[in-house]
């Protein structure tokens, strides 16, 4: 996707994540995360907008921590999510696109890097927001869930972070149904390592429209449909938590 169309999904996904939170409340539980109530997800998708914000408008080159969590809350609290996550908007959306800093995935510049992940980062959050306010959510368009899963399995599943390991080598494949997208993963005691098209009998295959799978493979639904050995799923269920750095 271009920069400029993950910037406007970025732009649009947070203001339905603020939009979200709102109605549910910050002591609103979130279904698809459990452990969190709506403010620790405003309080981590803010905190998250503004350290990416950080290194696109100060230019850092290398690992910069993050500012911390606030101890705001209520409305004050979606006061600062709205603001950060306007000012991130802002700050790509103005960047020059040889603009220098750090990243940690393969991208073709810096600039399209912060805006896929952080229009994919908001996106899954904006899903956790819609959880705690219950209704029907709103839908993730095709070519967008394509991109994140693209990013999810390519990017990263590729690095050494990842704890999706098999001691017999297996093969996972992804198929969206409503897209000519297929992606197969191959499963070792090594960082999966996956790649589009069918190239290799697959062990098990996981099955759905782009936007069910891009949602299931980040843990936030069911997986559509699985067939062949589904101890696959379950090990991708349990094992695929990625941290956000």
């Amino acid at each position: 996707m271009e920069i400029a169309e993950l910037i406007r999904s970025l732009d649009r996904e947070g203001g339905l994540l603020a939009e979200a939170a709102d109605e549910a409340g910050a002591d609103a539980k979130v279904p698809t995360c459990p452990e969190w109530q709506v403010r620790d997800l405003l309080r981590h998708t803010g905190m998250v907008h503004r350290w990416a914000t950080a290194f696109v408008a100060e230019g850092h080159t290398s690992y910069h921590p993050d500012g911390g969590l606030p101890e705001l809350d209520g409305s004050a609290l979606l006061t600062w999510f709205r603001d950060g996550h306007r000012m991130l908007v802002e700050t790509l959306a103005t960047a020059p696109p040889d603009v220098e800093c750090w990243s940690f995935m393969p991208a073709p510049s810096p600039l399209a890097f912060w805006a896929r992940r952080q229009a994919h980062e908001t996106t899954v959050h904006r899903v956790d927001a819609e959880s705690a306010r219950g209704g029907t959510p709103t839908a993730v368009p095709v070519d967008f869930a394509v991109d994140g899963i693209d990013e999810l399995l390519l990017g990263f599943h590729a690095r050494s972070r990842s704890r999706v390991r098999t001691d017999e080598p297996r093969v996972l494949r992804v198929r969206a149904a409503d897209s000519d997208a297929v992606w197969s993963v191959r499963l070792s005691a090594e960082p999966p390592a996956a790649e589009r098209g069918e190239v290799a009998a697959a062990d098990c295959e996981l099955a759905g429209t782009a936007a069910q799978l891009y949602l299931a493979l980040w843990n936030r639904r069911p997986f559509p449909s699985v067939t062949g050995d589904s101890s696959i799923a379950t090990l991708w269920r349990e094992k695929s938590a990625v941290t956000w750095n």
